[in-house]
């Protein structure tokens, strides 16, 4: 049985609470849609920036709450960086290397969809970046017996900006752009 320790501190709990709230998400995004629509905005619009806007949050805070859970001697020792480019890597089990190309994948995916001035790769591998190092940052700082590592700002990233990229179809494009015949990204 789960008891509530359990469901906030462990990734099997966070994995349960984001299912649960994957309802939740879903009825704040036709919320939002609907609020979006009863002041002027066209459905299609409504529903996009909606769903973006709640995707981001729904993907992401579960994937940094996990990141910043303690491990067993938080607050004892003190925080250990490793500012080696690659040098974790290929020690690193798999699954820590896809939940690291996962973190933020979702805000990249979802970021350009929403906003059109983060519609490239390069605006969105400096977001996941910037937001991996103030996560790093804060394991390191909050001393949760964690490695802060440049090889998890380089995951994360790397899976922000492939997401980007996989999405790059359906980004907005700033005005000044719409009347390009090319664009390229």
């Amino acid at each position: 049985m789960i008891d509530g320790r359990h469901l906030v501190g462990s990734f099997t709990g966070v994995a349960l609470l984001a299912v649960v709230a994957l309802p939740v998400a879903a009825l704040v995004a036709w919320a939002l849609a609907r609020r979006r629509r009863g002041r002027g905005a066209s459905p299609r619009w409504a529903w996009r920036k909606s769903l973006a806007e709640v995707g981001i949050v729904w993907g992401t805070v579960p994937s940094v709450w996990v990141i910043m859970l303690p491990g067993s001697h938080a607050g004892t020792v003190t925080g250990r960086v490793s500012l080696i480019p690659l040098r974790d890597l290929f020690s690193m089990p798999a699954v820590q290397i896809v939940g690291n190309l996962l973190a933020f994948a979702l805000l990249g995916f979802l970021a350009p969809l929403r906003f059109a001035a983060l519609a490239s790769v390069p605006r969105i591998l400096a977001l996941a970046a910037g937001c991996s190092i103030l996560v790093e940052t804060a394991q390191y700082v909050l001393r949760l017996d964690r490695v802060s590592s440049v090889d998890d700002v380089l995951l994360n990233a790397a899976g922000a900006a492939l997401a980007a990229w996989a999405s790059r179809r359906w980004w907005r494009v700033p005005a000044a752009d719409r009347s390009s015949p090319a664009l390229v990204r």
